[in-house]
C-alpha cells in the first residue's frame, strides 16, 4: 500500500511532461515541417501540415520512453532522480505510455501515404538500434541519431505524395544538413553526459578522446552544415531572402554558443555543457524555422517560430535543469 500511495497523481503526471522534453520534440516535428514546405514549395494545406508536424512528434516521444526504459539502470547511476529511477513512473508504465504514442502515430500516418507508412517502421528500428547498440559506441551513435532526424525530414518530404522521381536533388542534399546537424548536436549531448556514460561503460567520443577532441570534431561538423545549409538555396534558388535573414540569427546564436564553450571549455561541469547543449536546442528551432519561413507567407513562419521558441524556451527554464539534475532542496 504504502508504495500505491508514495507519489501524488500531480507528481506522477509532471514526470511524464518531463519525459516528453518538449525542448527536444518540437526540433523533430519542425524539421518534418520544413521537408513538406520545401517538398510543396508553398505551406502545405493544413491537414498535411499538421500530421507533418505532429505524427514525428509522436514518434520522437515514444522514443524518449523507449529511450528512458532501456537507460533506466544506467540513469540510476548519475541521475538517480530522473522519472523511472525515481519510482515516479514505472518501467511498464513507459512502455505502455510509449506504445500508445508509437500506435497512434502509426494509424494517423495512413492518412498520408505508403512511404510515410514505410519511414514509420525504419525510425522504429533506427530508434531501438540507437538505444540498444549505437549509443555506447562513439561516433556510430551519433550518426544514427543524424539519420532519425534526416527520416523526420523525410517525413515531411513524403507527406506531399509526389513521385520520388519528380523531387529535384537539392530535397535530397539538404538531407546532409540535418544528417551532420543532429550527428553534431548528439555528440554536444554526449559531452553533458560524459560522466555518467564513463560509469556506464559507454564509450561516447568525449568519454573515449576528452572534451577538447570533441569540441574540434563539433565545430568542423557545424562548419559543414552550415556551408551546405547556405549553399544549397543560393545555388538552387528554392528559398525566399526571408531565409537568410533568419540564418543571420541562426549565426549569431552559433557564434555565442561556441564563444561560451571555448570559455567554459577549462573548467568542464555538467551545468556548463547543459547550457551548452540548451543553446544548441534554440538554435535548431532557428535553422528548420528559416527553410519554413523561406517557403511560407512570412506570417505562418513567424507564428511557427515564436510558438515553438515559447514552447522550447519555456519548457527548458522549467523541465530541463529538473530531469537532468537532482533539485537542491
Amino acid at each position: 500500500m504504502g508504495s500505491k500511495s508514495k507519489f501524488t497523481l500531480k507528481e506522477k503526471l509532471f514526470a511524464h511532461l518531463e519525459t516528453w522534453r518538449l525542448y527536444t520534440v518540437i526540433w523533430c516535428g519542425l524539421v518534418s515541417l520544413a521537408g513538406s514546405c520545401v517538398a510543396s514549395g508553398e505551406f502545405p494545406p493544413l491537414n498535411i501540415s499538421l500530421l507533418a508536424l505532429f505524427i514525428p512528434m509522436m514518434g520522437w516521444t515514444a522514443a524518449l520512453y523507449l529511450s528512458d526504459f532501456l537507460d533506466r539502470k544506467l540513469d540510476s547511476i548519475q541521475k538517480p532522480h530522473r522519472p523511472i529511477p525515481s519510482g515516479r513512473i514505472k518501467p511498464y508504465e513507459a512502455l505502455v505510455i510509449g506504445a500508445i504514442f508509437a500506435i497512434t502515430g502509426f494509424f494517423l500516418s495512413f492518412l498520408l501515404n505508403y512511404k510515410n507508412i514505410l519511414l514509420v517502421f525504419l525510425v522504429a528500428g533506427l530508434v531501438f538500434t540507437y538505444t540498444k547498440i549505437s549509443k555506447s559506441r562513439g561516433l556510430l551513435g551519433n550518426i544514427n541519431r543524424g539519420i532519425v532526424t534526416v527520416i523526420a525530414y523525410l517525413f515531411g518530404v513524403f507527406s506531399i505524395n509526389k513521385p520520388i522521381e519528380s523531387l529535384p536533388i537539392y530535397i535530397w542534399l539538404l538531407t546532409l544538413v540535418f544528417l551532420f546537424h543532429d550527428t553534431n548536436s548528439n555528440l554536444i549531448g554526449a559531452i553533458r553526459d560524459m560522466e555518467g556514460d564513463k560509469r556506464g561503460g559507454y564509450i561516447t567520443i568525449p568519454v573515449k578522446y576528452g572534451i577538447k577532441i570533441s569540441v574540434f570534431i563539433s565545430l568542423i561538423l557545424t562548419i559543414f552544415w552550415l556551408s551546405l545549409a547556405l549553399y544549397l538555396p543560393f545555388n538552387y534558388n528554392f528559398l525566399k531572402t526571408e531565409f537568410y535573414l533568419m540564418m543571420l540569427l541562426d549565426i549569431f546564436i552559433l557564434i555565442s554558443l561556441y564563444l561560451y564553450l571555448f570559455k567554459a571549455i577549462r573548467k568542464y561541469s555538467r551545468e556548463k555543457a547543459l547550457r551548452f547543449h540548451e543553446f544548441f536546442v534554440i538554435e535548431r528551432i532557428t535553422l528548420a524555422s528559416a527553410f519554413i519561413i523561406g517557403i511560407a507567407e512570412v506570417y505562418i513562419g513567424i507564428i511557427i517560430f515564436v510558438c515553438a521558441i515559447l514552447v522550447t524556451s519555456t519548457s527548458q527554464y522549467l523541465l530541463r535543469k529538473r530531469y537532468e539534475f537532482v533539485e537542491k532542496k
